[in-house]
């Protein structure tokens, strides 16, 4: 694997050059860096990047237009970097000269792994998806598989060692939900007498669990049974219950009947990830941890940071840091939630020695994840540090909130047969189906679908709920997946007509002498930010700004391409230049899309 060089990005260039020429005209005053803001110029305004002078102005007793006329005087007298200078209410707005941004582009233009960086030794899990075996991927998935990944493959990218994991909720109560309502009404179906998918199949009977319960509890209630004694008492849920306890006590023909359904689901679920596009280096399962997660309230108990009530089940007090008090296992010796992930997150820790565990949860999970952070700390686990809960908003359709239980979710597989069918339908009403095989249309259909739908889900900060509208997803003309594919396929279609492969063999040494026109410098300065925008996604466990930088770099793109011309260019100097930049418009558009697992046509 060839070394990515970590080239100083212009703003740091910036900023390196104005605390210099600080600390030489105001040699008294102590100026860092930290202190030194640089922006991006507004397009109403002359300029490239922006110095803010208002952090100096008091410090150094200088009126803004003083301060900046003589950092701005001095920048482009001695830094090499700026043609001129303008100030404006405070800010002094920088030019930068057409040779940096050219040799710029002749050095990266064909540089495929712009903006990565090279390996930190920093390892990092990603544990997302994490489904129940007691129904199938359901849209509400999908948001959480998709930031997962795009997540690990953009901290890959920044030099870190990722691990890409996928807790299995494989047992508890919900999943004898599900075995129960088969053994009462399944008649002894099964994935192949029936010909449903696995994963749907199982999750018809936890719904059908969930009918029964209803209609049982409305019984005892009738009766003249109070409603928190009869959500107790319903006969399906106190069996349910027994086969829990028997589950945990090891009975053979319970093991057998839970090891039969969830074989059945877990072909369901790899067809499902196979379709999404994504994938898993480790893989555990809470049948795996949870007496490892026992094991660890034991030794809490020994310890005495935990304590047992009455009825012999073990809490942990967490008032004293503002909290409550957290149940940790049953009196009857069965496990809850956060048994099983105390147990799991050691497992996690000790089978990599993480630097960092990340778990892609949702928001209403945000206590749950605060309470076991804390817990594993005060234990004195050395995984607990580590732990950072990205949190993310639920997503909901135009109708409104899916409920599994109920019957009204919507599956992730509904959802990709969705989107292949108005991927389709767009194309064939905007008549681009000319010139294609099928085989080709069907790949093509695909990829605009389902980059539809990660984009959708990918394009809003992950702290925000939101709503999915497939249409409004896959508009061409929107701030959509399809925008950005059709500004890839239009670079495509320029380099086959110059009869250019993506990756010609051009001049990293070209000097150019014309000057450049506003639409070439601002695509090649939005070209220029894509190692900062990755660095922040990074930082920030963001896809979010990847997908709007793409959208704002494809939009730069086609005002570029409705100015200029490749073919017909002034000079064979220009088109030379114009073929670089669009060949590094086309490779980062690739690289960020790829990041979140979205593909880009070559012709649409």
């Amino acid at each position: 694997m060839r070394q990515i060089i970590n080239r100083m990005m212009l703003v740091s260039q910036i900023k390196t050059a104005a605390e210099a020429a600080l600390k030489e005209l105001y040699p008294e005053a102590d100026i860092q860096i930290s202190q030194i803001t640089v922006n991006q110029t507004k397009p109403e305004f002359t300029g490239d990047y922006t110095v803010v002078l208002f952090p100096f102005v008091k410090s150094l007793r200088q009126k803004p237009d003083v301060l900046g006329n003589q950092l701005g005087t001095y920048l482009v007298e001695k830094s090499g970097l700026f043609s001129g200078y303008d100030i404006v209410s405070g800010f002094l707005n920088l030019t930068v000269k057409d040779n940096y941004w050219t040799t710029f582009l002749a050095g990266s233009y064909n540089d495929t792994a712009f903006g990565e960086k090279n390996a930190t030794g920093k390892k990092v899990m990603i544990e997302y998806s994490s489904p129940n075996t007691n129904k199938p991927l359901h849209f509400g998935h999908l948001r959480n598989i998709f930031l997962g990944y795009a997540v690990s493959n953009i901290l890959k990218a920044t030099g870190n060692n990722v691990i890409k994991a996928n807790l299995i909720n494989d047992r508890g109560i919900h999943i004898c939900k599900s075995m129960i309502a088969w053994m009462r009404y399944a008649n002894g179906a099964t994935p192949e007498t029936t010909g449903e998918k696995g994963d749907h199949l199982v999750g018809d009977y936890y719904v059908k669990f969930n009918d029964v319960y209803k209609a049982e509890m409305a019984e005892l209630v009738a009766t003249g049974m109070e409603v928190a004694a009869a959500e107790k008492e319903a006969p399906i849920m106190k069996e349910a219950q027994d086969l829990l306890r028997k589950w945990e006590a090891g009975d053979p023909e319970v093991r057998q009947l839970w090891e039969m359904m969830n074989g059945w689901v877990y072909e369901g679920f790899k067809k499902s990830y196979k379709r999404l596009g994504v994938d898993f280096d480790k893989m555990y399962y809470e049948s795996d941890t949870y007496l490892l997660g026992k094991a660890i309230v034991e030794k809490g108990l020994e310890k005495g940071v935990l304590f047992k009530k009455d009825d012999g089940s073990v809490w942990i007090d967490l008032t004293a840091d503002g909290l409550d008090q957290k149940l940790l296992l049953r009196g009857d010796g069965t496990s809850v939630y956060m048994t099983q992930d105390l147990g799991t997150a050691v497992l996690k820790y000790n089978d990599f020695l993480l630097d960092q565990s990340v778990y892609v949860i949702a928001d209403e999970q945000n206590y749950h994840m605060q309470v076991l952070k804390l817990i594993l700390q005060k234990l004195g686990e050395p995984c607990g540090d580590g732990i950072y809960h990205l949190s993310y908003g639920m997503v909901e359709l135009p109708t409104g909130r899916m409920k599994s239980r109920e019957g009204t979710v919507v599956d992730a597989d509904d959802m990709m047969d969705e989107m292949l069918r108005l991927s389709q339908e767009q194309t064939e009403q905007a008549g681009k189906t000319e010139g294609f095989t099928e085989e080709e249309l069907k790949t093509l259909y695909d990829t605009i679908g389902m980059g539809a739908l990660k984009f959708y889900l990918l394009r809003v900060d992950p702290k925000k709920k939101m709503i999915f509208d497939p249409k409004e997803s896959i508009d061409l003309h929107g701030f959509t997946a399809t925008f950005v594919q059709y500004a890839h396929a239009r670079i495509c279609s320029i380099l086959r007509k110059e009869g250019l492969a993506v990756l010609p063999e051009l001049s990293t040494e070209t000097v150019f002498s014309d000057t450049l026109t506003p639409a070439e410098k601002s695509l090649i300065l939005a070209l220029e930010q894509y190692p900062m925008i990755l660095e922040n996604a990074t930082e920030e466990f963001n896809p979010s700004l990847l997908c709007n930088y793409s959208f704002q770099l494809a939009q730069i793109f086609n005002s570029f391409f409705e100015v200029h011309s490749v073919s017909k260019a002034e000079s064979e100097e220009k088109k030379q230049l114009r073929l670089m930049i669009i060949i590094m418009t086309g490779q980062i558009l690739r690289h960020a899309m790829n990041l979140c697992g979205i593909r880009l046509p070559e012709k649409m």
